[in-house]
């Protein structure tokens, strides 16, 4: 038996069927993989084992009970397009679509970036970080989009890995968030953890892990910002958590609090990545250009009176 795996969620509305709850709202969860949860009595509900068509009350408490081996024998290889900026013997730089989990987890099991790497390279990847996350050295976001470096090798991973714990790893994301910031340039240091409430979202939480984001202005639009924010912490949701905890959430994100009508897709992009390649030694520097949704959203804002 594999390590365990529970994700905990509140029901906030009555008379939905659990099934559809968790397929529509709870992060992807395929249909047959709801299927075997279901008949493995994965699925509690106030602690007690309950079928598919359970109809929720406000306030329900919610537990999917996964393992690591469940997970494990569904990585199979998928045929998904990447869009590879570089590549060599060693490595590979991809810019990844919004949309795209980077790895399986228990509530998206297939279509991830691990399933097509595993198509294209089969067993050329790294190991480092475990069975799921193969050639994986960093991670963005499902909805944001951008620059990711693959490991073909442990050796490969092992110094990748090391340069971004000592942040000689460039990561550079360009974001847009609600609201004017006071100052051009600023940082946010404020510890992370999981929404106690609801275990997929993350907050500022006293007894977190450490988490500093930076960032500086680049443009000052009416009623929005666009930011350029640099990691020295990684954390799961980072950027947005910190972002909507200072009072301005980055635009599109409908987890942590700034969806917009019109507004199809986050406003928040990996845009630039660098580092030193594990076996030439020569300095790489990547560039990504910003997806067609969000140019457009800065057409849509820009005045250029506001700008003069």
């Amino acid at each position: 038996m594999g390590k365990g795996h529970t994700l905990s969620f509140t029901a906030v509305s009555a008379d939905m069927r659990l099934d559809k709850f968790l397929a529509e709202n709870q992060g992807a969860f395929t249909r047959s993989g709801l299927q075997k949860l279901f008949e493995a009595e994965a699925v509690l509900v106030n602690g007690t084992a309950v079928a598919k068509n359970y109809k929720l009350k406000t306030g329900d408490k919610i537990e999917i009970q996964v393992t690591q081996d469940d997970l494990e024998a569904n990585l199979t290889p998928q045929d998904l397009p990447l869009n590879i900026v570089f590549e060599d013997e060693s490595i590979a730089v991809i810019n990844k679509e919004k949309g795209m989990v980077v790895h399986p987890s228990p509530m998206k099991e297939t279509g991830t970036l691990v399933n097509a790497l595993l198509y294209r390279y089969g067993g050329g990847l790294s190991r480092i970080g475990g069975e799921l996350r193969p050639g994986i050295v960093h991670r963005i976001d499902k909805d944001t989009s951008g620059l990711l470096v693959i490991a073909k090798n442990d050796h490969v991973h092992l110094s990748l890995a090391k340069q971004a714990e000592e942040h000689t790893m460039l990561r550079l994301y360009s974001g847009v968030v609600r609201g004017g910031l006071k100052d051009d340039a600023g940082t946010v240091d404020a510890p992370i953890g999981r929404n106690p409430i609801n275990r997929t979202k993350y907050r500022v939480l006293s007894g977190g892990r450490r988490a500093v984001t930076h960032y500086t202005v680049l443009m000052r639009y009416t009623g929005y910002t666009l930011l350029e924010f640099m990691l020295e912490t990684g954390r799961t949701h980072q950027i947005r958590v910190h972002m909507a905890h200072i009072g301005h959430p980055v635009m599109g994100d409908a987890v942590y609090g700034a969806p917009l009508k019109g507004l199809n897709g986050q406003c928040l992009h990996a845009k630039t990545l660098g580092f030193t390649h594990p076996v030439t030694g020569e300095r790489l520097t990547f560039a990504s250009e910003l997806p067609h949704y969000f140019e457009e959203f800065l057409k849509r804002i820009y005045d250029p009176e506001e700008q003069e």
